[in-house]
C-alpha cells in the first residue's frame, strides 16, 4: 500500500473538488421511497442513504437530508413502500428527485404509475419488479459526537409485504443481476449497475 494517503478531518474540510465520503460509502442501493399524506397526496423520492438492518422482522431504512414531504407524510401515516429501482427506470426515478410542492404528484411527473399495495394503504410503483410495503418502526434526528442534532432524519420501517416479479426468482432464489439494480455512486451523477460479470460466490468457513 503507498504511504501516500490524503488525511483530513470532516470538521477542518476535504480540501478535495468533491466530498469523498459518499463515493467511498459505496455504491449504495437506491431508496426509492412512495409516501402519501393524511390528504391522500402522493409523494415518490429517491434516497441515496438506503439500506437493510435486520432479517428478523426484515427491517429497511433510509436517512432524509432535511426534513422533507416524505419524513412528514410517514410521520403522519406510519407507512411507506420501498421501490426497486432499476435501469430501465433510472431516468424516471431522476424524475422524482425534482423539487416540487408536496401536492404535486411524482409519479405523474415521471410518467409512473401508483398501484395498490396489498397490506398498507401508501401506492407502490407499478413498473418496478420488486417492492417491500414497510410500516414505520423508528424516526430518529440524527445527532453529532457532540450531542448536537443535525437537520437529518433517519426513518426505519419493518417490511410487512414484499412483491417480486416471478421471472427474477430461478429456482426459488431471487437472481439480483438480472433484476438490474442501479445503486448511487459518489459525484454529482455518478451510478452504476449491477450484472452477472459482478457476481462471484464466497462462503463462509464452517
Amino acid at each position: 500500500m503507498s504511504d501516500a494517503i490524503h488525511f483530513y478531518e470532516p470538521r477542518d474540510g476535504h480540501r478535495l473538488p468533491h466530498d469523498p465520503f459518499n463515493a467511498i460509502v459505496g455504491p449504495r442501493p437506491i431508496g426509492w421511497i412512495s409516501s402519501r399524506n393524511e390528504a391522500g397526496s402522493l409523494n415518490l423520492a429517491p434516497y441515496s442513504f438506503f439500506n437493510a438492518f435486520n432479517y428478523t422482522p426484515p427491517i429497511v431504512g433510509f436517512a432524509s437530508i432535511g426534513y422533507k414531504d416524505t419524513v412528514r407524510n410517514i410521520e403522519q401515516t406510519g407507512e411507506f413502500v420501498w421501490n426497486l429501482a432499476t435501469r430501465p427506470l433510472a431516468e424516471a426515478m431522476n424524475l422524482t428527485c425534482a423539487a416540487v410542492p408536496p401536492e404535486v404528484s411524482e409519479f405523474e411527473l415521471a410518467g409512473l404509475t401508483p398501484v395498490a399495495s396489498r397490506v398498507i394503504a401508501v401506492p407502490r410503483v407499478a413498473e418496478s419488479p420488486v417492492s417491500f410495503e414497510c410500516r414505520s418502526t423508528q424516526i430518529v434526528q440524527l445527532q453529532g459526537v457532540d450531542g448536537e442534532k443535525v437537520p437529518t432524519w433517519l426513518v426505519l420501517g419493518e417490511v410487512v409485504a414484499v412483491h417480486i416479479a416471478q421471472n427474477l426468482l430461478k429456482n426459488g432464489v431471487y437472481d439480483t443481476a438480472a433484476a438490474g439494480h442501479i445503486l448511487r455512486g459518489g459525484g454529482a451523477g455518478d451510478y452504476f449497475s449491477i450484472g452477472p460479470e459482478q457476481l462471484f460466490r464466497m462462503y463462509r468457513p464452517s
